[in-house]
C-alpha cells in the first residue's frame, strides 16, 4: 500500500495536544459518523489512549468526501452576484431583443428586454421607462431594435492558449507531451498562454467560454479546464477559469464539488506519436485504469475500516497518489471525460473500456464514424455520451475518410446530443457559428443547431446552471447578432461576458430584413440515407447526363462569365424584374427571357425540351478552387495517397536524372482524379481546380487546371489547361533566409539558365507570357517582391505578370500593389494569424470596418480567394457568399463570384479559351452564394452536356 502514500513517513511517536485535536476534529465527526457509522465516543476514547497522528484530519476529510459527486452549491441559485463580477461594472438593460433562450430544447424564442447586473442575468421581460428611472444604479440602455440575442457561444473542444497563435516554437505547442502515452496528471492550465492573439478574435465571433484540452498525441493527455475568454485585471490563467476544480486549492470540503475534465485519445494519433498499435494503446488505457482502480479499492477499504471503528487504520495515511488521483476521480464519476475518437473500431474500444472499469464518457470528439454506430454509443457506461464534431472537415486521414456532412442530422435523429466544435486553432473558433450553420444546412434542426454551440455543450460540461442559456440567475454571457444566428455571415453587434461589453466601437453593416429569419434550407434526406447505406462512401458521380435541349424556368439571377468577367444579366432583386427562363442546348445557353419563351421559340421548334423549375434558383459561373493539394492526392495525412513534395534546389541538389537544378516540376504529371474531396467540390459547383506542386520550401513548379468531376486524366475535359503559372514561395522558414530566397528569385529572373526547363519557363515569365506566382504573407516580403518586379521590368523594359498568393498582410500595401499591377489571391478567405508573418491581418467586422478583401478591392487590386485544405473546396460558395455579405457596397455578388472564378483564372495564367468555355452551375432555391440553395446541375460547354448531381 505504501506506493499510494502521499506522505510515507512513520506516524509513530507524534503526540498532539488533545484539546487541539478535538477542536479540529469536531467539525468533521458528526457528519462522518452519519456517513460511516463511526462511534464518536469510541474515537474520543481512542484519542485519549493513543494520540491521533497529524494526518488524521486529512484522512477523515478524505473519507467524508469519498463518495461525493459534483453538484451545484446549495446557495448557487440564491446568489445575487457572480463570483466573476468586476467591481465598477455598470448594470445594462438590453431593450427590444428577439431572445433565443435555449429553453424548451432550444425552441423558446421571446421578444423581451434583458437586465444584466452584478455579472448576472437579473431578469428577462418587459421593463417600463419608470423602472429604468427608479433602478438602484444608473442603467446603460441598449436598444437591440429587434436583433437576435443568444447565449454566448461555448466551444467544447479548444486548444486556445495551449496551442497559441501566432505559432512560435517557444510558446505555441504546450498541448502535447512527449513523455508517454498515459499522463492523466498533466494539466492544460499549466501551459495556458494569456498572450494568444486568438482571444479577442474568438470573442468577436461570439465565443465566450471554451474548454481548453490537452492535445491528442497521448492516450491520456491530461486534464482540461474551462475558461471565460474575457481578459481580467489579474492577467493570469487562473483568473479566467470557470468553476475550477477543488484540487487547485487542495480543498475537499467546499460546499460544492465542481466538475473536472480530462482528455483521452485513441486511434491514429497516439499510435503514430508513440510508434504503437491500437492494441498497445488500449492496453495502456486498461493498465492505467487498473492502477487507478486499485487505489480506489484501497481508499474504500481504508474508509470502510475507519467507519467500522478500526482506529488502527489511522496509523497509516489515507492511500492516495498525486499522479493517479485524477484518474481515480474518473472512476468516482467526478470527471467529464472527453475522448478524441474517429473510427468504429476505436469507438467500440472505448465503450468497452468504459463498461469494464465503469466510468461514464462525457463526449466523443471528432467521431467521424459515430453516425454509423449510434446504438453502440448508447451502450456506454452511464448513458450515451455527446458527440462533438466538425460540420464538413473530413477526409484528411483514414480515420476521417468516411466523415459525413449529414452526421449531425443522423445522430440527432437517434436522440444523441450533438455539439459543433472548433478544435481551435485547427478551425478558427471565431467562426464556430459557421459550423452550426453548415450542420443546419445539411439537416440538423434549427433549434438543435443553435443549441449545438450554446446550451448543449454547456449541459454536457455540467455548466448549464450558469452558461448556455438566457434566464434569470445565469452568468451574463450573451451575444447580440446583426442577423439570425444561422444566416451566413451572422456577426456580433456586441458580446457580453460576465455582464461586460467586449467589443469597443464594433463595426456593423446593415443587412436586408430577410437575414433576420432562419434560412429555408434544402432537403438532403435522400443523401443522408445514402451516407449510412454506403457506410460513409456513397457514390459521388453525376446521376444523369443530358445532351438535349433543356429549359430552366423560374430563375431569379444570372451571373454569366463574359470576356473574362462575371456579369449580372438578370436579377429579381431589382424592382419590377420577373423570373426568367433559360434555354440550354448542347451545353450552351442559347436563349434567355423573362416569364415566357416567346423570344426563344426558334430554338424549340425542332425539339422536345425538358422543362425544369428552379424555384427561384440561379445559373452562374462555375467556381474554381486553388491553394490546397486538391487533385494531387486523397488524404493529406497519408503519404501513400499523395503526390508528395518536390525537390528544392535551395535546400538540396535536384537529382541529375531530373535535369538537376534546372528541372521544373509539372503538377499535371501528379494529378489524381476521382478523390472524394474533388467530387464533393464538383457537386457544390466547384468544377475546376488549380494546383501547384506541393512543396515545403522555395521551389514549387508549374500549376495545372483540371476538372474536379473527371474520372481520369484521359476523360473528355479532364485536363483543362496543362500548365498555368510558375510558382515559388518566399517565407520565413529559418534556412535558407528570406534574403537568400529573394536573391535566388532575382538571379533566376535576371539570369535564366540556358536551355533547361526552368530557363524556358523563366524566359516566358520575363516576356510576359507566363504568370509568376509568389507565395508570401508578410507585408515586408511582399514589399520586397514589388521592388523586385520593378527591377526586373526595368532591366528588360517590359511588364511581367506577377501574383501574390497567401497575402494575409497584403492589405497594408493595397495602394502599392495596385500601382504595380500585382493581383492577390488571399488564402484563406477569412484571415487568421497562424504564423508571425500573418500577424498583421485585417480581421473584418466587427473588429475592423472592412475585410482585407474589401480593402484590396477598394484600391482596384484584382483579388481571388483560395483555400488551404482540400476538404474545404466544397465550401467555396459559402466563403464567397460570406465575403459579399461583409463587403457591403464594395463587394457585389458578381465581384464575389469573380473572386472564386474568373479572377482566379486570370491571376493564375488561364488561357483565353479556358475563360471562354467555363462551366455554368445551376442551383435551385437561390443563387450559388445563398445558403438556401442547392446545386442541381453543371452545364459544360466543353463536353456539350448537362450533368445532374
Amino acid at each position: 500500500m505504501e506506493k499510494y502514500m502521499t506522505s510515507p513517513r512513520s506516524v509513530r511517536g507524534h503526540h498532539v495536544g488533545l484539546a487541539i485535536i478535538f477542536v479540529c476534529l469536531g467539525s468533521f465527526l458528526v457528519v462522518f459518523t452519519d456517513l460511516h457509522g463511526i462511534s464518536y465516543k469510541n474515537l474520543l476514547s481512542h484519542s485519549v489512549s493513543r494520540p491521533l497522528p497529524p494526518h488524521a484530519l486529512n484522512a477523515l476529510e478524505r473519507c467524508q468526501s469519498l463518495h461525493r459527486t459534483p453538484q451545484v452549491s446549495l446557495d448557487f441559485t440564491k446568489r445575487s452576484r457572480s463570483d466573476r463580477f468586476v467591481e465598477g461594472t455598470k448594470p445594462i438593460l438590453i431593450k427590444n431583443a428577439k431572445v433565443w433562450t435555449g429553453g424548451h430544447n432550444g425552441t423558446e424564442v421571446v421578444n423581451a428586454d434583458i437586465l444584466l447586473d452584478n455579472g448576472l442575468i437579473k431578469g428577462l421581460g418587459v421593463y417600463a421607462t419608470s423602472f429604468v428611472k427608479s433602478y438602484s444604479s444608473p442603467l446603460t440602455v441598449i436598444d437591440a431594435n429587434g436583433s437576435w440575442v443568444t447565449p454566448g457561444i461555448v466551444d467544447m473542444h479548444s486548444h486556445l492558449g495551449d496551442s497559441s497563435s501566432p505559432e512560435l516554437s517557444g510558446a505555441s505547442f504546450d498541448d502535447n507531451s512527449p513523455h508517454g502515452p498515459i499522463l492523466p496528471w498533466l494539466r492544460a492550465l499549466d501551459g495556458l498562454n494569456t498572450h494568444d492573439d486568438s482571444y479577442q478574435l474568438s470573442i468577436s465571433g461570439g465565443v465566450t467560454t471554451a474548454l481548453v484540452l490537452p492535445g491528442s498525441a497521448n492516450a491520456i493527455g491530461g486534464q482540461g479546464f474551462t475558461i471565460k475568454l474575457r481578459p481580467t485585471k489579474e492577467r493570469t490563467p487562473t483568473s479566467i477559469l470557470l468553476e475550477p476544480p477543488s484540487q487547485l486549492n487542495l480543498s475537499h470540503q467546499q460546499d460544492y464539488l465542481p466538475w473536472r475534465y480530462m482528455k483521452h485519445a485513441c486511434g491514429e494519433n497516439p499510435s503514430r506519436v508513440y510508434d504503437q498499435t491500437r492494441m498497445d494503446t488500449v492496453w495502456a488505457f486498461r493498465e492505467a485504469y487498473n492502477e487507478a482502480r486499485e487505489i480506489m479499492f484501497a481508499q474504500n477499504s481504508y474508509c470502510d475500516k475507519l467507519g467500522a471503528g478500526d482506529w488502527k487504520v489511522l496509523e497509516e495515511p489515507f492511500p492516495d497518489s498525486l499522479q493517479w488521483e485524477s484518474l481515480v476521480d474518473v472512476l468516482r464519476g467526478r470527471v467529464k471525460v472527453q475522448v478524441h475518437c474517429y473510427e468504429t473500431v476505436d469507438l467500440n474500444d472505448i465503450v468497452r473500456l468504459s463498461n469494464e472499469f465503469q466510468f461514464p464518457i462525457s463526449a466523443f470528439h471528432h467521431a467521424h464514424e459515430a453516425y454509423l454506430v449510434p446504438e453502440l454509443l448508447k451502450t456506454t457506461y452511464g448513458g450515451p455520451p455527446g458527440v462533438a464534431m466538425f460540420a464538413t472537415n473530413a477526409r484528411y486521414k483514414r480515420e476521417a475518410y468516411r466523415g459525413s456532412e449529414f452526421a449531425p442530422k443522423i445522430l440527432a435523429q437517434h436522440g444523441l446530443k450533438v455539439v459543433m466544435k472548433s478544435d481551435h486553432p485547427v478551425l478558427d473558433s471565431r467562426h464556430l457559428l459557421f459550423e452550426a450553420q453548415q450542420a443546419y444546412y445539411y439537416g440538423l434542426p434549427e433549434n438543435l443547431a443553435i443549441a449545438a454551440v450554446t446550451s448543449t455543450p454547456a449541459d454536457i460540461l455540467g455548466l448549464g446552471h450558469r452558461i448556455g442559456y438566457i434566464k434569470e440567475g445565469l452568468d451574463a454571457d450573451l451575444v447580440i447578432w446583426d442577423s439570425h444566428p444561422l444566416s451566413l455571415g451572422a456577426t456580433p453587434k456586441q458580446v457580453f461576458i460576465d455582464g461586460i461589453a467586449q467589443l469597443d466601437n464594433p463595426y456593423v453593416l446593415p443587412k436586408p430584413n430577410t437575414f433576420q429569419y432562419a434560412p429555408i434550407v434544402p432537403d438532403f434526406e435522400k443523401e443522408a440515407r445514402e451516407s449510412v447505406t454506403y457506410e460513409g462512401l456513397p457514390p459521388l458521380g453525376v446521376s444523369e447526363t443530358d445532351l438535349g435541349v433543356i429549359v430552366f424556368k423560374n430563375i431569379s439571377t444570372l451571373y454569366i462569365p463574359i470576356n473574362g468577367t462575371i456579369q449580372s444579366l438578370h436579377s429579381t432583386e431589382n424592382e419590377n424584374v420577373s423570373p426568367s427562363v433559360v434555354v440550354v442546348d448542347a451545353g450552351r445557353i442559347v436563349c434567355y427571357d423573362t416569364m415566357n419563351l416567346d423570344s426563344c421559340q426558334s430554338f424549340l421548334q425542332s425539339s422536345n425540351p425538358r422543362i425544369i423549375d428552379l424555384e427561384g434558383g440561379s445559373i452562374s459561373s462555375a467556381l474554381v478552387t486553388y491553394g490546397s493539394p486538391l487533385g494531387l492526392g486523397e488524404m493529406e495525412s497519408e503519404d501513400s495517397t499523395m503526390d508528395g513534395d518536390v525537390f528544392d534546389p535551395l535546400k538540396a541538389g535536384v537529382p541529375s536524372v531530373m535535369g538537376g537544378d534546372g528541372a521544373l516540376v509539372h503538377a499535371a504529371d501528379g494529378l489524381q482524379f476521382g478523390s472524394r474531396s474533388a467530387l464533393l467540390a464538383y457537386r457544390a459547383g466547384v468544377t475546376a481546380g488549380i494546383s501547384a506542386p506541393t512543396h515545403e520550401g522555395f521551389y514549387a513548379g508549374l500549376s495545372t487546371t483540371f476538372s474536379t468531376g473527371a474520372s481520369h486524366k484521359l476523360a473528355p475535359g479532364a485536363l483543362i489547361q496543362s500548365t498555368n503559372a510558375l510558382h515559388v514561395s518566399v517565407r520565413h522558414i529559418g534556412s535558407p533566409s528570406v534574403s537568400s530566397q529573394v536573391s535566388a528569385l532575382r538571379h533566376m529572373l535576371l539570369h535564366p539558365q540556358g536551355v533547361t526547363e526552368a530557363g524556358k519557363w523563366l524566359r516566358s515569365v520575363i516576356e510576359g507570357r507566363t504568370t509568376l506566382v509568389v507565395d508570401a504573407d508578410s507585408a515586408d516580403i511582399i514589399a520586397t517582391i514589388v521592388l523586385l518586379k520593378k527591377e526586373v521590368e526595368s532591366h528588360y523594359g517590359a511588364r511581367i505578370k506577377l501574383t501574390i498568393s497567401g497575402g494575409l498582410e497584403a492589405h497594408l500595401l493595397a495602394k502599392e500593389l495596385s500601382e504595380a499591377h500585382i493581383g492577390v489571391i488571399q488564402v484563406p478567405s477569412r484571415p487568421f494569424p497562424t504564423t508571425w508573418e500573418r500577424k498583421r491581418i485585417l480581421p473584418g467586422p466587427p473588429l475592423s470596418e472592412l475585410s482585407s478583401v474589401a480593402y484590396l478591392l477598394s484600391y482596384n487590386v484584382t483579388v481571388g480567394v483560395g483555400i488551404e485544405e482540400a476538404w474545404s473546396a466544397r465550401n467555396t460558395r459559402f466563403d464567397l457568399g460570406w465575403l459579399a455579405i461583409e463587403g457591403g457596397e464594395l463587394v457585389s455578388k458578381s465581384d464575389a463570384i469573380a473572386m472564386g472564378s474568373t479572377n482566379l483564372l486570370r491571376l493564375l495564367g488561364a488561357d483565353a479559351e479556358v475563360l471562354n468555355t467555363m462551366d455554368l452551375v445551376v442551383t435551385s432555391g437561390g443563387d450559388i452564394l445563398n445558403i438556401e440553395s442547392k446545386v442541381v446541375a453543371i452545364i459544360s460547354p466543353k463536353t456539350g452536356s448537362i450533368n445532374f448531381v
